[in-house]
C-alpha cells in the first residue's frame, strides 16, 4: 500500500512538472577548445598570487625574500572532463610555475641583495566546478573543490654569497613552497565562485526582445552531468511586456536531445515558437493597416469594381473616399514541427472600408483569411532567425458560400499584397532573430538544423569571439569581502 501510495505521488509530481521550452546540451567534444582558453585564463589568474615574505635568521646571518611574483605555467599534462557530481573537473599534473623575487642577506655588516628567477616543480591541482540554478533561475558556479600541491622549490642563487644562500636553501624553500601551496586554492576559488559567475551573468535569463515581448530562459532545474555530456532545461518562453506575469501552458511535445558528435546541440519544441505567436498577438502586433495610397492601384481598382454596387449606392461624399483595408489575426498562429519541416498556420479577418475624411467609415466587405507559411530557421552567432514563406492562402466569407465565391477574384491580388507588402515586414523582424543563452564572446559556428515531430534540433560547434579575460574584466565585480575565500586545502595544509 505504502509503495502504491509513493507511485501515485510520483506520477502526481511528473504530471505537474514544467517541460522546457528550450534545452542545451554541451558534449565532451567542446571540452578541449574550453580547456585550451580555461588554461589561458588559469595562467593569468596564478600570476595574481601574492606570497608573504619569507625571513629568518640563523646566528649572524639575516635572510628576506620579498616581491615573491609567479611569471607563467608550464603545463605538461592536463585533463578537463565531466564528471557526476561535481560537473567539470580539470586536473593538471607535472606542471611548473616561474617565480620571481627580490633576495636579501646580512652577515654582521655585509650585506647583498638583488632579484633571482625560481621555479616550483612538480605542481599539481585538482580542481572541480559544480554547476546549479540559483533563485533567478540563472546558471551558476555553486561550489569549487580544490587540491593543490608543489612537490620542490629550484632556486640558482649567484654572487658572493651564493654559498651561504645555498646554506639557507632548505629553510627558504621550505617555506616559499608551504606559503605557494596555501595561495593556489584561494585563488582558483575566486576565479570561479566571483569571476566565473560574473561571465555566467552575461547568459540572458529574463530579458526583453523587442518594444514588445521578451523572453525568459530561466534553468527549470540544476544542470545535468553525465560522463559525456552537460544538459540544461530552460523555460524557453516569451511573453508581452506589458503582462510580466502572464504565462501560456505548455502541452507540446518534450525536445530531445540524443546526439553528441558536435560541441553543442539546441532544441526547440513548437512551445517556443507557439509562446513567441501568442505574446506578439496578445501584444496587438499581429495587424495591419492600409489606408488610401498605401493600398497597391491595381488592388484598390479591382475591390471599387467588386464592390460596385454597394459603393454606386452611397452619398456622393463617400464613394471617392480613400479605401481602407485591414487584416488583423483572430487567434494566435500555431506552430507544427514534422521531419518535412516547419510552418505556421494562422487565420485573420480583412475587413475592407471606405474611409472618408471627418465621417464614420463604411464597411464594405469582412472577410476571413487563412494562411500557411513555411518557417526556415537558421542559427548565426547567438542569434536564431527565422525566414517565412508565404505557401498556401485562401479566403471566404463566414457569412454565406455565394459571397465566398465571389470572393474568388480577389484571391490572387491580395496574396500577392501579402507577398511582396507584408512579408517583407514579418521577415525583417524574425530575421533580427533571439538571442540563445550563451555567454558574452562565444558563438555558435557550423550549425545544422534538424527537424523532429514536435521539436528542431540545432548541432553546432563552439568558437571564442573573445576571451575569457576580456569578457571578465568587462564585467568584474567589486572585490568580495575575505571571508568569502576558503581556507587553503588538505594537501597543501
Amino acid at each position: 500500500m505504502v509503495l502504491l501510495w509513493a507511485l501515485f505521488l510520483a506520477l502526481l509530481a511528473g504530471a505537474h512538472a514544467e517541460l522546457p521550452g528550450c534545452k542545451i546540451r554541451v558534449t565532451s567534444a567542446a571540452l578541449e577548445l574550453v580547456k585550451q582558453e580555461g588554461l589561458r585564463f588559469l595562467e593569468q589568474e596564478l600570476e595574481t598570487i601574492t606570497i608573504p615574505d619569507v625571513y629568518g635568521a640563523k646566528g649572524h646571518f639575516y635572510y628576506n625574500i620579498s616581491d615573491v611574483r609567479v611569471t607563467q605555467l608550464h603545463l605538461i599534462s592536463s585533463e578537463l572532463h565531466f564528471q557526476p557530481d561535481q560537473d567539470l573537473l580539470l586536473n593538471i599534473s607535472n606542471a611548473s610555475l616561474g617565480l620571481h623575487f627580490r633576495r636579501q642577506l646580512l652577515y654582521w655588516f655585509l650585506y647583498d641583495g638583488g632579484y633571482i628567477n625560481a621555479s616550483a616543480e612538480g605542481v599539481s591541482i585538482r580542481t572541480g566546478l559544480q554547476l546549479s540554478q540559483d533563485s533567478s533561475g540563472r546558471i551558476k558556479v555553486s561550489n569549487v573543490s580544490c587540491e593543490a600541491s608543489v612537490s620542490k622549490m629550484n632556486m640558482a642563487f649567484g654572487g658572493t654569497f651564493r654559498r651561504m644562500y645555498n646554506f639557507f636553501s632548505t629553510f627558504i624553500t621550505s617555506g616559499m613552497r608551504f606559503l605557494l601551496n596555501q595561495q593556489i586554492c584561494p585563488v582558483l576559488y575566486h576565479a570561479g565562485t566571483v569571476l566565473l559567475n560574473s561571465l555566467l551573468d552575461t547568459v540572458p535569463v529574463r530579458s526583453s526582445v523587442d518594444d514588445l515581448v521578451g523572453i525568459d530562459y530561466s534553468l527549470l532545474k540544476d544542470p545535468v552531468v553525465s560522463n559525456g555530456n552537460l544538459d540544461m532545461e530552460f523555460r524557453g518562453a516569451f511573453f508581452p511586456l506589458k503582462e510580466d506575469n502572464w504565462s501560456l501552458p505548455n502541452r507540446a511535445v518534450e525536445p530531445q536531445l540524443e546526439d553528441d558528435e558536435r560541441m553543442v546541440y539546441v532544441a526547440f519544441s513548437e512551445f517556443f515558437f507557439d509562446s513567441a505567436m501568442e505574446s506578439y498577438f496578445q501584444a496587438g502586433a499581429l495587424q495591419l493597416t492600409l489606408v488610401g495610397d498605401k493600398v497597391p492601384s491595381d488592388l484598390d481598382m479591382l475591390l471599387r469594381a467588386t464592390y460596385f454596387g454597394s459603393i454606386v449606392l452611397l452619398s456622393p461624399t463617400v464613394i471617392n473616399s480613400p479605401l481602407k483595408l485591414k487584416l488583423e489575426a483572430t487567434s494566435p498562429p500555431r506552430c507544427t514541427i514534422k521531419p518535412s519541416g516547419t510552418t505556421i498556420s494562422i487565420t485573420a479577418s480583412v475587413t475592407i472600408t471606405l474611409a472618408p475624411p471627418m465621417l464614420p467609415e463604411v464597411e464594405l466587405s469582412k472577410m476571413i483569411m487563412e494562411g500557411r507559411l513555411s518557417a526556415k530557421l537558421t542559427l548565426r552567432g547567438k542569434a536564431l532567425r527565422v525566414k517565412l514563406d508565404l505557401r498556401r492562402f485562401q479566403i471566404y466569407s463566414n457569412q454565406s458560400a455565394l459571397e465566398s465565391l465571389a470572393l474568388i477574384p480577389l484571391q490572387a491580388p491580395l496574396k500577392t499584397l501579402l507577398q511582396i507588402g507584408v512579408m517583407p515586414l514579418l521577415n525583417e523582424r524574425t530575421w533580427r532573430g533571439v538571442q540563445i543563452p550563451l555567454p558574452e564572446g562565444i558563438n555558435f559556428v557550423r550549425e545544422v538544423v534538424t527537424n523532429h515531430a514536435g521539436f528542431v534540433t540545432v548541432g553546432a560547434d563552439l568558437h571564442f569571439a573573445k576571451g575569457l579575460r576580456e569578457v571578465i574584466d568587462k564585467n568584474r565585480p567589486a572585490d568580495v569581502a575575505a571571508s568569502h575565500v576558503p581556507p587553503p586545502s588538505a594537501a597543501a595544509a
